[in-house]
């Protein structure tokens, strides 16, 4: 029971680490990621930049420590998806690495820019538009269309155990599937990720880690349905 409860503790205070972390890393991208005028500007704020990509690599870790961490719990009731979970888990931590690395080169490129007094200007924002899109399709494949597919797998198993209240489960579901949907909406270009319809529709699954994080933190599992189970098991 009490590592039951430890280990619901420990994924609610790293749902909210991975979101709080992910807010804070997109804003401290700004300088290099906006403007007509990044390859300066992102080289006046290396170290805001830096900080940035510092706070993404805690999100990869949270990320991985959520699938991690649950797993043995959620590989009782399905082992399958519980082992796809952690899976998409990884892949997912893997894209976000991946943009990661994008945004410290384009801090190089940008410090070469500056270094170089730009001689070849075109040949540097080819570069830069290009690390750009690295980064924009990065952001959308890991924290729209994966997080789709995992919160999906977690919620099922959720709701068809209780090993929290159906609501937070229905609401996992729910949020997952518009996640999803709208991930394939930026990705055929009929919607903008960083828009109001992205927004709303990025809502559900927000509101449902957070709600889930609080809700493991102070409740954790269900012990009666750990218990019940352990027992049918014997």
């Amino acid at each position: 029971m009490i590592s039951n409860k430890r280990a619901a503790k420990i994924v609610g205070v790293l749902f909210i680490l991975a979101a709080v972390t992910a807010i804070i890393g997109l804003k401290l991208y700004e300088p290099i990621l906006k403007g007509p005028n990044y390859l300066v500007i992102g080289s006046e704020h290396a170290n805001q930049v830096t900080l940035g990509a510092l706070m993404e690599l805690f999100l990869v870790v949270s990320a991985i420590g959520t699938a991690t961490t649950m797993f043995p719990i959620l590989r009782k009731y399905n082992e399958t998806i519980a082992l796809w979970h952690v899976c998409f888990r990884f892949l997912e931590a893997i894209i976000i690495t991946v943009g990661i690395i994008s945004v410290l080169s384009l801090l190089t490129l940008s410090h070469e820019f500056v270094a170089s007094g730009a001689p070849d200007i075109v040949s540097f924002q080819a570069s830069g538009t290009l690390l750009k899109a690295v980064h924009d399709w990065t952001f959308m494949l890991g924290p729209l269309f994966m997080l789709g597919i995992n919160t999906m797998m977690y919620s099922y198993i959720f709701f068809k155990t209780k090993l929290v209240p159906r609501a937070i489960s229905i609401l996992g579901m729910s949020g997952a599937l518009l996640v999803f949907i709208c991930a394939l909406l930026v990705m055929f270009g009929a919607i903008d990720q960083i828009s109001v319809i992205g927004g709303i529709m990025a809502l559900p699954v927000a509101a449902n880690e957070m709600i889930l994080a609080l809700w493991l933190i102070i409740k954790g599992f269900d012990e009666k349905v750990i218990f019940s189970f352990s027992q049918k098991n014997k």
